[in-house]
């Protein structure tokens, strides 16, 4: 059988990246035994954990940071972390955290800690996130994932009790406080750093050269080429034995395109790469030099509707989209074995999931009606935007784009594909500019809250938010914070279980799919695990001899 011959743009793409990839490893490993270099599907949007909010950046803030409390790799368990214990008052009102002792921060050029960890530092990064006259607030961003999940008026107030006990007051009991502190923004930065940076008048280098307490410390980063990091001899999680072959320096080599990953991989330039193609998924199986890991990860992938612009303010429009999409075509043909059709926001494993309710209806005579109903009975012209990146939650943007505005043509609806890179797509997702946009989210806590909440309350739909389909439904989000007042499981289903009929009616997305995750390593790497909440950890991974 004739092969056919690859486009000369992915040639050269490949031929650059394996230049590249050559001379990055070779640099790396420069003096360091054991350097690991994971391909990593794009640019983190920030290294200030407070900023972040793709898996992308959480994983590579997580190399460096630690939060109070922490969910054990692989699983949505909580344990203690910088925090060595807490206690909860009886009306779940007060939360007393004592530190653990002796905890160092990394260094970095010109700096050098002079203490451990102490309340300080929690208090410094807590407050300015929470309080907008803090000389850090507005530092490259004004903290909107903090403000989404309600934290900035739950909290009554911080206070240090001693050097190692730090006391959280709430305004009202929330079953979310705890499994929140331990994603991303939780994480604890040098308040000590923060003052030098202050005095030297560099406080952006906070987010630049960041000082944290984690696994690995900042090197480097040069956006779109690759982020450095070097194992941190002082941390305060001692390697055991079995990690006595832990990797000396890491490397997020950043390659956005999925073939060039699995080249570089195969080629032995990279140990582990982010999200091979479903189309590959055998292949990588059968090579015996590679290794295939899979779990299944709590995320979504859809189709918002911006109900603040017209005609997707009418949910008459938005109903039709819904019926238009054939969501099991397009599963089916991107997604392969690996996904399977989204019925609501939860994944079917999230212990809210509604499964009373049926799959979302494919009937595009309905959808006609609609149209018509709606005063579009010719349909009407919008703009489609598509993720220009491989996310966990969809694999190939584009092809996923192509089907819908396929369907949506038969209908009636004229979409422009449009997309812009990653950072210039999120901001312009963010900012509210698009009227139908491809996302997607993976929780970082595993609570249905962090989807129910985050991405659809009324919180989260002003500028800068999370809800970007800028949907605000007082009864959705009535139900929505009051299954954050109670740690009742029983009432928290039903309240979530309302507002996820609630949401069906008034469709503001289209949610399309939930994914099992892959990830792909050579044989010599041990001790790397999939994550059900999408991070990216490379602590206790050994490289063989």
């Amino acid at each position: 059988m004739r092969r056919r011959a690859r486009p000369a743009a992915l040639l050269a793409a490949l031929t650059a990246a394996l230049v590249a990839a050559a001379a990055l490893l070779a640099s790396a490993s420069a003096g360091q035994a054991r350097t690991l270099v994971y391909c990593s599907e794009g640019n983190p949007e920030s290294l200030d954990p407070g900023l972040v909010t793709t898996t992308t950046a959480m994983s590579a803030t997580w190399q460096m940071f630690n939060s109070l409390v922490e969910f054990a790799p692989g699983t949505t368990d909580l344990r203690p972390s910088l925090a060595e214990s807490w206690q909860i008052s009886d009306e779940g009102r007060t939360y007393d955290f004592t530190l653990r002792a002796g905890v160092r921060f990394h260094a970095q050029p010109g700096f050098t800690p002079s203490r451990p960890l102490n309340a300080d530092d929690v208090l410094f990064s807590f407050l300015r996130q929470w309080k907008p006259d803090h000389p850090y607030h507005r530092l490259g961003g004004d903290f909107a994932y903090f403000r989404d999940l309600g934290l900035a008026g739950l909290i009554e107030g911080i206070e240090r009790l001693d050097e190692r006990r730090v006391r959280f007051r709430l305004k009202e009991p929330d079953a979310t406080f705890l499994p929140n502190l331990a994603q991303a923004f939780g994480a604890i930065l040098s308040a000590e750093y923060a003052e030098h940076l202050a005095r030297r008048g560099t406080p952006e280098a906070l987010a630049r050269a960041p000082v944290g307490t984690g696994p690995f410390r900042f090197v480097d980063y040069r956006p779109d080429v690759a982020l450095r990091y070097r194992r941190f001899p002082d941390y305060w999680r001692r390697p055991t034995e079995a990690e006595a072959g832990a990797v000396d320096a890491l490397v997020f080599s950043i390659t956005p395109n999925t073939a060039v990953r699995l080249t570089k991989l195969k080629a032995g330039e990279c140990h582990v790469m982010a999200f091979p193609g479903t189309a590959d998924l055998d292949a990588v199986r059968a090579d015996p030099d590679l290794t295939l890991v899979s779990g299944d990860e709590l995320n979504v992938a859809y189709l918002a509707l911006n109900t603040a612009r017209p005609p997707m303010s009418d949910s008459r429009v938005r109903r039709a989209v819904s019926l238009a999409i054939d969501r099991r075509a397009i599963v089916e043909a991107v997604y392969g074995p690996a996904g399977t059709v989204a019925h609501n926001p939860l994944p079917p494993a999230s212990w809210a999931f509604h499964r009373d309710l049926p799959e979302p209806a494919f009937d595009r005579e309905a959808a006609r009606r609609l149209l018509a109903e709606a005063g579009f009975a010719d349909g009407f012209e919008t703009d489609l935007w598509f993720l220009p990146v491989s996310r966990p939650y969809n694999p190939n943007g584009r092809r996923v784009a192509d089907m819908i505005r396929a369907d949506l043509a038969r209908i009636g609806i004229r979409a422009r594909l449009t997309t812009r890179d990653w950072t210039a797509y999120r901001a312009a997702l963010y900012g509210g500019e698009p009227t139908m946009m491809l996302y997607g989210w993976t929780s970082d806590n595993g609570d249905p809250d962090n989807f129910m909440n985050v991405l659809l309350g009324c919180r989260a739909a002003a500028p800068g938010g999370a809800n970007l389909a800028r949907w605000c439904d007082p009864a959705y989000d009535a139900a929505v914070q009051a299954a954050r007042r109670t740690d009742d499981r029983g009432i928290r289903t039903r309240l979530y279980r309302d507002a996820q009929a609630r949401f069906r009616e008034a469709a503001p997305w289209v949610p399309l799919a939930h994914t099992v995750v892959h990830m792909a390593t050579r044989r010599m790497v041990t001790g790397f695990q999939a994550d059900p909440l999408g991070r990216t950890l490379f602590e206790g991974v050994v490289l063989a001899e």
